[in-house]
């Protein structure tokens, strides 16, 4: 595929640190050599990662997202594997090749009158790389766990699997905004709007709404709309944990009797290093609760893990919440 960099073991070895008496999950990991052997490969997930953060400085917002594919790897090839963790079951198929797009726009004149709608224009172009590769695993029947770039990156993931399913695609979106944003050029704040306009999106949750940073208009429409539902973050912060948890599930019962994405934007996590960070959100402890109890989900198609950007002194922390994420996620398939 035109626009995918395929990974093989010699692409991610320097990552590795490998330890006398110990296998690092790099070691046992899964790569096939083209889209081709989807089908033969055993493994149940397909990892991939879009380094780009176009869509997040359409959006008007911190760029960084694009780092997070990297903080991500570099932690998760090294955790171990024991009887816990399962790299076998897991392809690391490799990243959408962004760096046309990231080079164009960084030669764009922020002064530009146009800026903008220019990089939004590259940010559909990534779009339609994101939906060919997440067609292709959803077909194959293997479940994408996409690492981005910013939440822009939903678009492709819910256009490429309602093409694979031949019918819209329910969302549980774990995000402090709805990015239900205008119809304007693609950015990080209108995936959501734009797959609905498409006819791709069916039932859309949102869990961990954040009052303060939500327009009225959307308000006003998300309230008369009986397929979008949301929960506001608000209105959980002085309950139990047995209150969160039975309020996630009511969000998670509302989409998952057909098939949903999990999408997480990392905005939602407290102190997060991430494109619009937050002093107020979900412990990081909750949020991988949240990830275990979708996973369980027969429904359940694909995870989304997006708006991380990591710096120099946090790249570390989170590299390891992702790697916390991608194993929690696939721990229904191999015990508790």
């Amino acid at each position: 595929m035109e626009g995918l960099k395929i990974y093989n073991y010699k692409s991610v070895e320097k990552l590795i640190s490998v330890r006398d008496g110990e296998t690092r999950f790099g070691e046992k990991i899964t790569f096939i050599e083209s889209l081709d052997n989807l089908k033969e490969s055993q493994a149940k997930y397909v990892l991939f990662g879009i380094p780009e953060d176009i869509g997040v400085r359409a959006n008007h917002g911190k760029a960084g997202a694009s780092k997070a594919w990297e903080a991500c790897l570099s932690s998760l090839l090294n955790i171990q594997k024991n009887e816990f963790t399962a790299p076998e079951n897991v392809i690391l198929l490799g990243e959408i090749d962004c760096k046309a797009e990231m080079q164009k726009a960084a030669n764009i004149d922020e002064g530009d009158p146009n800026y903008y709608p220019k990089l939004g224009d590259l940010v559909e172009k990534i779009d339609e790389k994101v939906n060919f590769l997440v067609e292709k695993i959803v077909s194959a029947e293997k479940i994408p766990i996409i690492i981005g770039g910013g939440h822009n990156n939903a678009y492709g993931n819910i256009k490429g699997t309602s093409k694979a399913i031949k019918k819209p695609l329910n969302i549980l979106n774990i995000d402090a905004h709805t990015d239900l944003r205008n119809l304007e050029h693609r950015h990080s704040g209108n995936g959501f709007s734009f797959a609905k306009r498409d006819g791709f999106l069916g039932k859309y949750s949102i869990f961990g709404l954040h009052k303060n940073y939500t327009p009225q208009c959307i308000f006003e429409e998300i309230k008369t709309v009986s397929n979008i539902k949301f929960h506001l973050f608000e209105d959980l912060i002085l309950q139990t944990h047995h209150g969160k948890m039975a309020a996630f599930n009511s969000q998670l019962e509302f989409v998952n009797k057909q098939a949903f994405g999990l999408e997480l934007d990392c905005d939602a996590i407290i102190n997060f290093p991430s494109s619009a960070q937050s002093a107020s959100g979900f412990a990081l402890n909750m949020v991988r609760n949240f990830i275990q109890l979708g996973s369980e989900e027969k429904n359940c198609k694909y995870l989304h893990i997006c708006e991380a950007a990591p710096n120099q002194v946090s790249v570390g922390q989170v590299g390891k919440a992702l790697s916390f994420f991608i194993t929690d996620f696939m721990k229904a398939d191999y015990g508790r």
